[in-house]
């Protein structure tokens, strides 16, 4: 099976690469990756990966021409390819617009008109806004609330048309917060370590009680394989990690992890529209795909922190961008 993926030199996509490179989540006969290469994507994050187990492409999916021809050479198609900040998209929401709209929209009718087996949209649960209590199952409507979040639920809702209309195989992940190894440092696990590594103070929004559901972009991958080899046409898929945080609490547990106290907290103010609670219900994908986080919290977290303290010559040119 020839697999194309898209946006897979940004921080999920590298680690998908890796995986499905090195054999720990298998069965492609070839693999391609195109990538825009903007501040979030970098070759970098493929530096360990064996040059020989991928092609690499530089290019935008946006470009209908491009990517028409990339598709037709390929069995299945994965599109992480995204503008993913949400500060980002509140000072400026075109950028997110064009790629995450634009771009699904122009790799999907690349796929219309090719022999394509399956394509596999990576979402976020972010599309359906906030939640008090409880859990969103897949069924929930999208309300989303941010410029990013309303760009990928148009995303979504644009893949599902293609489904019904067009009688195509597309499938949806939706995923919670992710952390892990290349994350770009603007992600708050990542920034928050980066900074405490350099004794700078650490950002928390608002009063620090917003909460989130962390999942391991190794999970992430794997919940992401296994709606691509065992899911089915136009279903959704949640991926989450199963520890929820306020993020009070995770910035208690980085600063205890390094050896650092509250004195570098700085409570800033609150994001614009900030959503409270995100909860992804992982019942469906656990009892049709037989998913299950495979990462311990305490442990990811660990090694996360660990891997930026290791790898300062990766992160700090970054910080930059």
């Amino acid at each position: 099976m020839r697999v194309l993926v898209t946006g897979g030199a940004g921080f999920i996509g590298s680690n998908f690469v890796r995986r499905i490179s090195d054999g720990t989540l298998g069965g492609f006969s070839a693999i391609t990756v195109l990538d825009k290469l903007t501040y979030a994507g970098t070759l970098t994050n493929l530096s360990d990966v064996p040059k020989d187990s991928f092609e690499f492409i530089e290019g935008d999916i946006c470009d209908a021409n491009l990517v028409g021809q990339l598709v037709k050479n390929h069995d299945l198609v994965i599109n992480f390819a995204a503008e993913s900040h949400v500060d980002r998209s509140i000072d400026s929401a075109r950028d997110f617009v064009m790629t995450n709209v634009i771009g699904t929209q122009t790799i999907l009718d690349a796929v219309r008109f090719s022999n394509i087996q399956t394509y596999l949209q990576v979402s976020t649960d972010e599309v359906y806004g906030s939640i008090e209590e409880g859990a969103w199952p897949e069924s929930d409507p999208l309300l989303p609330n941010s410029p990013y979040a309303a760009s990928k639920a148009s995303a979504d809702l644009i893949c599902r048309s293609y489904f019904r209309t067009h009688g195509l195989d597309i499938r949806v992940t939706r995923c919670s917060n992710n952390y892990g190894r290349n994350q770009f440092p603007e992600k708050i696990i990542p920034l928050f370590t980066t900074n405490l590594i350099d004794n700078q103070k650490i950002p928390v929004y608002g009063s620090g009680k917003n909460v989130r559901d962390w999942l391991h972009v190794d999970d992430h991958c794997l919940g992401i394989y296994l709606a691509l080899i065992k899911g089915k046409a136009g279903e959704i898929y949640n991926i989450g990690g199963g520890t929820e945080l306020t993020n009070s609490q995770l910035t208690s547990k980085i600063l205890d992890l390094m050896g650092k106290d509250e004195s570098l907290i700085n409570y800033v103010e609150d994001r614009k529209g900030h959503d409270l609670r995100y909860s992804v219900d992982i019942s469906k994908i656990s009892r049709e795909l037989g998913y299950k986080p495979q990462v311990n919290w305490e442990i990811g977290l660990k090694e996360t922190i660990h891997w930026y303290i290791e790898n300062e010559a990766w992160w700090r040119p970054l910080k930059k961008k």
